[in-house]
Parts: structure tokens; sequence; C-alpha cells
């Protein structure tokens, strides 16, 4: 803008050395314009004082108190550098005279990221005497707000990230207000929340072209936008489901509730309260749905948390029934408020708002990782500058770990909050991800079958995710690289899946297909074993194979009258003896751990078959591989 570099060149052509300033000598024509200059500055109207503070501080330089308004403005409108040059301007003018000045000009140092200086400022105003309470109460909050910043530049030394945001532009930000983020992983299309000027809130969508552009936004259709009364909203992985934030008129508890729609092909569905085991008479908002529809995180403020707005968790048994909501602990709510939860695809790495943990000042985001044992780490800063001095909302992150996305108002906004893209740092992303979609058939018919999809932490042989198909068997998937899973489907009548993805070595972000064909419990229908594995020479059961065992066991136990086979195989490597031999072990050694989890064993029997019934050519190592396998067959109905 002009004025800026009016401002500027201001700033080089009046430093002068320091002196005593006298407010009553100063030119009264330059007094005059200055008043015009505080009546717009009462009603709000900080941009077009500016040019009158210019023009008093051109008919006399040595005006400090233009200069003093000039930076209050500057760092009203977030122009921290031009405020700080401002205020040093005045400074040099009459250090004595700018002495209560020193808590705002701390505070434009700390928006620039100097919080050492700030610290050191602050910690001169705080000398001062007669300093009133309220005064000395600001003061010490900025100061332990500095003295973060300097220990978190300290524990983050060699950081050369470069925070750059880039508005996503006239597709997506208008003159009023965009915000509240959110994505659909499996077509990419990012959905956000527009205020109108009547001040209702509608939902918007717009599809992904790349990270930093996308297609013109258009209001999402259906009954989902016909009430006035909603606010935030989550949109499901798999773009079947929307939940969102509302206060809709006959179908409320009290304050704001979570509400669904679904998905249909006339459009997204009237809006269902998600009832009393979700909401409350209180205040719900905030809602992030897990990857695989089963955890439903959000913030209220309903009695028994530990104070203001808390985060809470619901989970959806295999019902579809979800269960009453659990505070996330006070490790991560504190008596302030936590607010804008964000659970990203890899389903362990949720991101949230929160003024009440320690920060730079106002509300500040944070992450927090859930282990392998289910528990939250410890809430962690997302650091300078992604956190600032001012009030951070809600953050988005894209499934690769890297594109986050958040509403602001920036110098570029087109109007009031506008939506923006940077990359995340790389120390505080979440877990790197790729992705599986397909269909689950049935093996005779082709037909599409609705089913489970379970995914197992081989770690711990405990559920990371289970995904339930759609009506025709589509499903779609986040897997977190750098750990082992078994990937299992389940339909009762038929024999299970199972298959161990190793994504230690996966190329991240990456997309897999994978049509999966389920065969009916008839007679003699017989299945593979895949994640079975033995010891070279060896029977004793690995800790890992237990997993797909495990989902023998589970489907034994649904089905009571079915008896089974198992059958060893080798490859042809060796003595056929003793390969008959090695296999009749190990299938013994598979029933027996089905006897020792409480199956009959009048059910069960085995054979080993040694090398004599290949499928795969042993003459390579992937052949070979193939034929050393465990089979279960059905005998019995």
């Amino acid at each position: 803008m002009r004025f800026y570099l009016v401002l500027f060149s201001l700033f080089f052509t009046f430093i002068t050395k320091a002196q005593t300033y006298n407010p009553n000598r100063i030119n009264s024509k330059a007094k005059d314009i200055y008043a015009k200059a505080m009546i717009k500055l009462s009603n709000d109207q900080f941009l077009s004082s500016i040019p009158l503070l210019e023009k008093s501080i051109i008919i006399d330089s040595n005006f400090v108190d233009a200069y003093l308004s000039i930076a209050g403005v500057m760092g009203q409108l977030k122009a921290y550098p031009l405020a700080v040059k401002f205020y040093e301007i005045a400074q040099r003018k009459d250090t004595t005279y700018f002495r209560p000045y020193y808590l705002p000009y701390s505070i434009n140092l700390a928006g620039l990221g100097r919080f050492d200086s700030a610290l050191t400022v602050i910690n001169n105003f705080l000398t001062l005497p007669f300093l009133d309470d309220v005064s000395k109460k600001s003061a010490e909050y900025r100061k332990k707000c500095y003295a973060f910043g300097v220990q978190y530049k300290k524990n983050h030394p060699n950081s050369n990230y470069q925070f750059l945001p880039k508005n996503l532009g006239d597709s997506i930000n208008t003159e009023l207000s965009e915000y509240l983020p959110t994505f659909s992983v499996d077509d990419s299309l990012l959905v956000f929340s527009r205020r109108s000027p009547d001040g209702g809130e509608y939902f918007y969508r717009s599809p992904m072209i790349t990270p930093s552009h996308f297609g013109k936004a258009t209001m999402i259709p259906g009954d989902l936008n016909q009430e006035t009364y909603k606010g935030a909203l989550t949109v499901s992985a798999d773009g079947e489901w929307m939940i969102f934030a509302g206060n809709i008129h006959g179908k409320t508890y009290g304050d704001y509730d979570l509400y669904i729609s679904y998905y249909t092909p006339k459009g997204w569905s009237e809006p269902e309260n998600m009832g009393e085991g979700i909401n409350s008479e209180f205040w719900e908002s905030s809602p992030t749905l897990s990857p695989d529809k089963r955890a439903l995180y959000f913030s209220s403020n309903r009695p028994g948390g530990f104070g203001g707005k808390d985060l809470y968790v619901s989970y959806r048994d295999k019902k579809g029934r979800w269960g009453n909501p659990i505070n996330l602990g006070q490790n991560i709510n504190t008596p302030a408020d936590e607010q804008a939860p964000f659970i990203h695809a890899d389903n362990q790495t949720l991101y949230y708002t929160s003024n009440g943990l320690n920060g730079y000042g106002g509300t500040d985001l944070f992450v927090i990782r859930q282990g392998i044992d289910g528990k939250w780490s410890m809430p962690e800063n997302l650091g300078f500058p992604i956190n600032t001095i001012e009030n951070e909302g809600s953050l988005a992150i894209a499934p690769n770990g890297i594109d986050a996305y958040y509403a602001s108002d920036r110098s570029d906004t087109r109007g009031g909050l506008d939506l923006y893209h940077f990359e995340l740092r790389e120390d505080v992303r979440p877990a790197k991800t790729v992705f599986v979609k397909g269909f689950v058939y049935d093996e005779k018919t082709k037909r599409g079958l609705p089913s489970n999809v379970e995914l197992i932490d081989n770690n711990t042989g405990k559920p990371l995710m289970v995904v339930q198909t759609d009506e025709t068997g589509f499903y779609f998937i986040t897997l977190p690289t750098g750990r082992d899973f078994t990937f299992t489907v389940n339909r009762m009548g038929y024999l299970f899946y199972s298959k161990i993805y190793d994504l230690k070595d996966k190329m991240a972000d990456s997309i897999y297909h994978e049509n999966i064909y389920l065969e009916p419990l008839t007679l003699n229908a017989s299945l593979v074993l895949k994640n079975i594995q033995f010891d070279i020479n060896e029977y004793k059961i690995k800790e890992s194979s237990k997993v797909e065992l495990d989902k023998v066991i589970q489907l034994l136990q649904q089905n009571p009258e079915i008896h089974i086979s198992v059958c060893g195989h080798t490859d042809n490597v060796g003595n056929a003896a003793d390969n008959l031999l090695l296999s009749s072990n190990r299938a013994k050694a598979v029933m027996e751990y089905f006897i020792s989890k409480g199956i009959a064993s009048n059910r069960l029997q085995f054979k080993g078959f040694g090398a004599t019934k290949p499928i795969a050519d042993n003459n390579s190592e992937s052949g070979r591989a193939l034929n050393r396998r465990t089979e279960i067959q059905i005998i019995a109905l």
C-alpha cells in the first residue's frame, strides 16, 4: 500500500537524537490533523487514520504522540515491522516519555518473533514505579509468553523452516469470512464454512487441483444447508458422512449440538441429531471424525471437565451405537478452553487449540500423538511462526502430512477470514500414510459385499482401525507407514481374508488398489493363511502369526458347526521325508494353538503334505515361498 512506502520514507528521514519532548510545542496544525485521526481511531477506522497521522508527522517531525499512534495502528493491523520501527523512532525522540509504551512495544517485538528482545523490554517495563495492578498483571502474562518463546527457540535451534502461507485465491475466498477447512481423503475434496451477510453459516466444497489451487467453490447441495445456525463441520474420509455443530430449532438438547448427514444420490440428507449419548444441554462443537469412522472427537463445556471447554471422544461400537463421551484428560485439557480438534488420516495424530497451555499468547495450536498403548502424548506447541501472539484458529492437515490449511485475516485477505495453505514443519507432521482402496466381492457371484475391513497392528495384535464398506463393498483405509499391519476382512457366512502389509519401505502418499474376494462357507472351501510364518526347519509358532490364527478362532467361534482340517505344505528343497514330517509338525502346532484357545479338539484335525501339493513353480524363490504355506479346509458343516 502507498502509506507503507511513505512510512518507511518517514522512518529514514526523521530519525533524530534523543531529546526532551514537549507536546505543547507541537505545531498547532499538526495537532488539529492528529485530533481528526483520533476520532477515526475511536471508531476503529484504522486504515483511514493513517494518512492523517502521516500528515501530522510531515508537518512536525518531533510529534512523538503521532509516531506512537502510528505504531499502535500498525500493531492493530499486524504490520509488526512498521510498528516496531515507529515505536523505536518515538523512543529515540524521548526515551523517558517512551517508557510507558514498553508494553505495546514488547508485544510487537514478539509479533516479529524477537522474543529475547521482547523479554528484555518487558523486564524494563516491570521496573517502572507506580504501575497499576492491571498493567502488572498484563506485563507478567506477556513475560511468561516471551520466556516460552525464548525457550522454544533454544529447543529448536537449527530450524530452517519458512512459514509462507499462501492465500487460496478467488476460487475459495470472498469478501466474506471463510474458515474451518476439512478434507475428504478419497476424492481430495475441500469442505469449509462461509459466513453470509445475514449472519448465517453455510457449507461449501471445492475439488483440489494442486495443494494450493482449488476449483471454484460451490454450496453443498441437499438439506444440509437449509439450517442457518450451524458451524464447525467434519467430513468422513470416504466422503459418506458429514458431522457438524448446529442449533436447529426443535432438534436440540440445549445449546449447540452435533448433527450428522449422509450422502445420498440426491445430495446430503436431512441432518439428524446424534443423540443424548453425545449431546447434552450444554455446548458441543468442533467435531472431527477418525478415518475409520469409529471415533468422534469434539469440544464441550459440559460439567465434569477440567474447566472451560474440554476435548472429548466417543467411540462407535460394532452395532453403530456411539458410546458415552470420554474426557481426554488433564494432560490435554486445562481450566481454560480446548477446541478445534483435528484427527489426521493416520488415526494417531491430533491437532487442537488451547489458551490454557504454555504458549505465545492467546490461543495456540498443539499436537498430541497416540502411542501403541492407546495413550496420548503430552501436548506439543507447534511453535512460532505457526503460532503467534494472536489467537490461532482451526488447522487441517492433508493426508500427505505436509500440506496444511488454516483461516487467517492476513494483509492479503479478500475480506474477513480467508483460507490459506502452507507446508507444515517436519517435526510436527503426522505419520506418513499410504491408502488402500477397492471392493469386497463374493468369490462365486462377484457381487459386492458390505463387510468389516480391519487393520491390526502386528506389534500389539490390537486393531488400529475398523472400516465398514458401503453397500457396494467399497472401502477406503489409511495405513501409517513404518510399521507392519495385518489387513483382514470379515463377513458372516464367509471365510475371512487376511494379508500382511509391510510398510517400512512403502512410498508414502501412494494409493494401492486391492479388490478382495471372499469365499462362502461351504464344504471343502479352503483358505491359505498367508501370514503364518516359521523359522527354517522349525515349527514353533511366531507371535506375528497369532494375529491371523486368532481370526481363524473368531471364525470357528462364530460358526460352531464348522469342522476344519489344518494342512501343512513345504517347498521341495531338502529330503522329502523331512519335509513331510516338518509340514505335519507345523500343522499340528497350529491345531494345538486353536485347542489352547478353547476350540474343541473334535472339531479339528491336521495333516502334513510336504512338497506333494505345490501351487507354484519350485524353480524360483517366489514360487517356493508360495508353496511354503498353511491352509485350513472345511471338512464338515
